[in-house]
């Protein structure tokens, strides 16, 4: 605890980015952590409800379905009615630009733990060093003096352990929300190949009714 007190009451210059980049952190990890367990929906027993709304052609009940689910996932899928109601030659394009931008809800704010991730590190080695070139001006002036030494370079080693401690944090939450946006990416394909199937079967019927007529 000496070490540690006496490193903030030195060091405190060069220990400060770290103390804003740990906090920063905390505000990012809880953010992303309220704003994913908001939008978190089963989507197991959503996608089935859905489909059965599709078959019997129940757009507005798939639209009221999409409402009630609500959520990052409600959203895309209202969207995904209103393209299938209104333009399904082009549903495939449209439904992606529409999880696009569902997809940077998601990942808004992770590029602040990736960076902190990595730049953290180096912030901790920069204030060891800093720290080890002011105990060895000490060294120089005062002469040979162990305890002092001692102090100095443990006085140093602490920066790189706070820079250390807050990149594994940040890498650490930066993979996790990562994986949970990927997740969200996979069950926005199963959302579209839902709908896209619809689009397909309409397409098979168009083309295959003039020949039937014909015979």
């Amino acid at each position: 605890m000496e070490l540690l007190l006496h490193s903030i009451k030195l060091d405190w210059p060069v220990l400060l980015p770290i103390l804003v980049c740990s906090i920063l952190v905390v505000a990012v990890v809880i953010n992303r952590f309220s704003f994913y367990r908001r939008n978190k929906r089963d989507v197991v027993l959503f996608i089935p409800k859905l489909q059965k709304e599709l078959v019997i052609n129940n757009l507005q009940g798939a639209q009221n379905l999409a409402v009630q689910c609500g959520g990052v996932i409600g959203e895309v899928t209202e969207e995904a009615v209103r393209i299938f109601s209104e333009q399904r030659s082009g549903f495939s394009r449209s439904f992606d630009i529409a999880a696009a931008l569902a997809t940077r809800k998601l990942e808004s704010h992770l590029t602040i733990l990736g960076t902190i991730g990595g730049v953290a590190p180096f912030l901790g080695l920069f204030g060891t060093v800093v720290r080890i070139l002011y105990t060895f001006q000490d060294l120089a002036v005062q002469g040979n003096q162990s305890a002092a030494v001692a102090m100095g370079i443990g006085s140093a080693l602490i920066a790189t352990a706070f820079g250390l401690g807050v990149a594994i944090v940040a890498v650490i939450f930066y993979n996790s929300f990562q994986s949970v946006v990927k997740r969200y990416e996979d069950d926005f394909q199963l959302i579209k190949l839902l709908f896209l199937s619809f689009v397909d079967s309409e397409d098979e019927t168009t083309i295959t009714s003039p020949t039937s007529n014909a015979i």
